[in-house]
């Protein structure tokens, strides 16, 4: 059987990847002889399209269809050597698709075991317990700044108009002390005054108006 098949190959199995090698490079020699092979026919079709009809042109024309033979069988080489390397190339993707999803199934596995650690020791309760304290604080401390900034013996509702006028009062005080305080700084009494004061302020005394007589 060796003698038929050749001895057992003991050496690494190849793969995928050098097996698309492999065949690339095939098909690319055989790319090189049918491009020889073209530029053959492209002088026989030349050197024919000078020639007579005879014995020459018809020998020249038994070559070139051996040429055009010899094409066809490495065109077809070459078309079978390009689809088995699609195909090598197809399940070289597939191969690449399911190490990506067995990892990801993988990862997905070792993080839904670290989720059920982490959640499991979480006590929902204890979070909600926690969130109504939380809550009922905040309640309370709303509670103290409203009683903090309460106002003391200020009445909530006061008339603007008795505002203006008790201002409009202090103001007119104020007039009359500048003007008391003008007038003890000159011994005159303020204009606003004078009809106010007595007449016998003004009048002299008995004693001066008999003095004045007997001058």
């Amino acid at each position: 059987m060796n003698r038929l098949f050749g001895a057992k190959q003991t050496g690494p199995k190849p793969t995928l990847d050098t097996a698309i090698k492999t065949t690339d490079t095939h098909a690319a020699s055989i790319d090189v002889k049918l491009a020889s092979l073209n530029a053959e026919l492209t002088t026989y079709q030349q050197r024919m399209s000078k020639m007579r009809d005879g014995p020459g042109k018809t020998a020249l024309k038994q070559k070139a269809l051996k040429i055009l033979q010899r094409r066809k069988m490495y065109e077809s080489q070459r078309d079978q050597l390009q689809q088995q390397s699609w195909n090598m190339e197809q399940a070289s993707m597939m191969t690449d698709n399911l190490k990506n999803v067995m990892t990801t199934v993988d990862v997905m596995k070792d993080t839904n075991k670290t989720l059920r650690k982490q959640y499991g020791k979480v006590d929902i309760d204890k979070i909600e317990r926690m969130q109504d304290e939380m809550q009922d604080l905040m309640e309370v401390g709303n509670e103290i700044q409203e009683s903090m900034s309460r106002s003391y013996d200020v009445p909530e509702d006061v008339d603007e108009a008795e505002l203006d006028a008790e201002l409009e009062a202090l103001g007119e005080e104020a007039e009359m002390e500048g003007g008391f305080a003008m007038a003890q700084g000159s011994g005159e009494v303020p204009g606003f005054l004078q009809d106010e004061v007595p007449s016998f302020i003004d009048e002299p005394p008995e004693g001066a108006k008999v003095k004045e007589a007997a001058g």
